[in-house]
């Protein structure tokens, strides 16, 4: 503990450990453990100790990171740096910039706070060695985090986080790794202007009907970005959520920044209420993952990732030259997607969770060229070639077009979903989670639920595939339960979550009436659909 104190660079990070010496609570949190450098990098609370963001964390994750890249051949090469606008994001981004440096690498640093599809568009279209954001993306207030890209823009997989987090638990003290000031470069005012120009290529299809569009960006750095690039791609009317469009690093108008939860895009539907919009736009704090949200009947209301994800995959296939093409979605997406792809002739890929699986779904060399993939937690990767990862800016420059083709058409997105349940079937999707004690819950539920599976959910015989056993890439602790009745199909996905304690549940239902012969109206269908998948959650998590 006091060798740590010691050795931090940072001057208010030792004060504030210093103030916390008679407190044995509060040090066991923050020296009890170390942040893990995983897949996603490193993220956590935003104080000082080893289990915290801060400088000394930082610094030492960077040096881990330069020698980590230089073992394997890329010293000395350009490596992307940006930050978004959260607690300690400039201040970590200065020192992992001067770590890089002195460590002799070309360093990239983007000016001003940047969305993290920016990072991963320069790291990519630079033919950088590697890049790095400052985010914690939608996490709550409290956070902070650390994002690295290798070649291509595309997260790392294991074992590389192991090597490096191995670097980083040996490497020297943080007030000893050496920092060198960076100078401004003009290539990291190019890819700012490189990114916009592709953005407003992505429109495509013959919508030529004026749209107006409601935007947040949740207090994030996406909104100047976001405005730019629907304009550069023709959309004029643009109506922002006031309240929520400078960078604040407290997300004072949500209780949780991310589009997904509960009440977030209230102020943004009440917006676009108010000024009578065509589409909705959410995109989360770092403007990796976007929501839309739609005019409907009954009011306004928001899509789902698989809904968007089904959306995008038509009509990104209907828009695109002839050849092969692959499509990607994840094993706890829903399957709507994959029915319009395989209808298409685009051939389907099913990847683990997360993007860094996602964006490596056509490495296979027999596949084609990867089109579009999206995972259900609204990441949506529309312009593959130009970044390979979740992007909500990008995103929602091909969801606006897609709404202005379908209002030239004299229609709308709502009314282009139904016409796809109708000739696939209503799927409905629903997530729930089970909170735990503690993480060692995991192997006593996963192991309770494998030894005794429930026979049926709902009334609704299950079989049962374990994904723990699987020979192949799908490997993973997770549970698939399948049921058919005379009327609709059951899929639940089972696993546990990777950050928190708690296991996660995916229920998809799917109400066909060709397939089962029914006669009642779309509505009543979509009713039976939301009422199944309801009823089997209920069910699984009252176990």
């Amino acid at each position: 503990m006091r060798a740590w104190i010691d050795a931090d660079p940072d001057a208010a990070s030792r004060v504030e450990l210093e103030a916390l010496l008679d407190d044995s609570v509060e040090l066991s949190e923050r020296f009890g453990d170390t942040l893990h450098f995983g897949t996603a990098g490193l993220r956590g609370i935003v104080r000082a100790g080893p289990n915290g963001m801060n400088v000394a964390t930082v610094t030492r994750a960077t040096y881990a990171v330069a020698t980590w890249l230089r073992r394997h051949g890329h010293a000395g090469g350009t490596v992307v740096v940006g930050r978004d606008a959260r607690h300690g994001s400039a201040d970590f981004f200065a020192a992992t910039t001067e770590v890089l440096a002195a460590q002799g690498f070309d360093v990239v640093a983007l000016p001003d706070p940047v969305p993290t599809p920016l990072v991963a568009f320069g790291t990519r279209s630079l033919g950088a060695v590697a890049g790095i954001q400052i985010t914690a993306s939608h996490n709550p207030a409290t956070d902070n985090g650390y994002k690295l890209y290798t070649q291509g823009g595309r997260q790392i997989v294991g074992p590389d986080d192991v090597e490096i987090e191995a670097i980083m638990a040996g490497s020297m003290a943080a007030k000893d790794v050496a920092r060198v000031a960076v100078s401004s470069n003009e290539r990291a005012q190019r890819v700012r202007a490189e990114y916009l120009t592709r953005l407003a290529s992505l429109p495509l299809g013959d919508g030529r009907t004026p749209l107006r569009i409601a935007l947040t960006p949740m207090h994030g750095v996406g909104g100047h970005i976001a405005v730019d690039a629907l304009r550069a791609a023709g959309f004029d009317d643009i109506h922002l959520v006031e309240a929520q469009f400078a960078p604040d690093p407290d997300f004072p108008t949500v209780r949780f920044p991310n589009p997904e939860e509960p009440g977030a895009a209230a102020l943004l539907l009440a917006t676009a209420a108010d000024v009578g919009a065509d589409l909705a736009i959410a995109l989360d704090p770092d403007a990796d993952r976007v929501a839309v949200g739609i005019p409907t009947a009954d009011g306004w209301r928001m899509l789902s990732g698989d809904e968007t994800g089904a959306l995008l995959c038509a009509y990104l296939l209907e828009n695109s030259p002839p050849g092969p093409k692959t499509v990607a979605s994840s094993i706890v997406s829903g399957t709507l997607a994959g029915a319009v792809a395989q209808a298409s002739g685009a051939h389907t890929v099913r990847t683990l969770t997360g993007f860094k699986w996602l964006s490596r779904a056509d490495d296979n060399p027999d596949l084609p060229p990867l089109r579009y993939a999206y995972e259900e937690a609204i990441g949506h990767c529309v312009d593959p070639d130009a970044v390979r990862d979740k992007d909500g800016i990008s995103a929602s420059i091909v969801l606006s077009s897609l709404a202005r083709q379908q209002k030239t058409r004299g229609g709308d997105l709502s009314g282009m979903l139904d016409e796809l349940y109708r000739k696939f079937g209503v799927h409905h999707t629903s997530a729930r989670s089970r909170r735990l004690s503690n993480s060692g819950e995991f192997e006593v539920v996963m192991g309770n639920l494998r030894s005794n599976p429930p026979a049926q959910v709902s009334g609704i015989r299950l079989s049962v595939e374990d994904y723990a056993v699987r020979d192949d890439r799908l490997r993973t602790d997770a549970i698939l339960m399948t049921g058919t009745t005379t009327d609709a199909r059951l899929r639940v996905m089972v696993r546990p979550s990777g950050t928190e304690p708690k296991i996660k549940y995916y229920v998809e239902t799917i109400v066909a009436a060709n397939e089962y012969g029914h006669t009642q109206s779309l509505d009543d269908l979509k009713q039976r659909a939301a009422q199944l998948a309801t009823a089997a959650l209920t069910e699984l998590l009252a176990d």
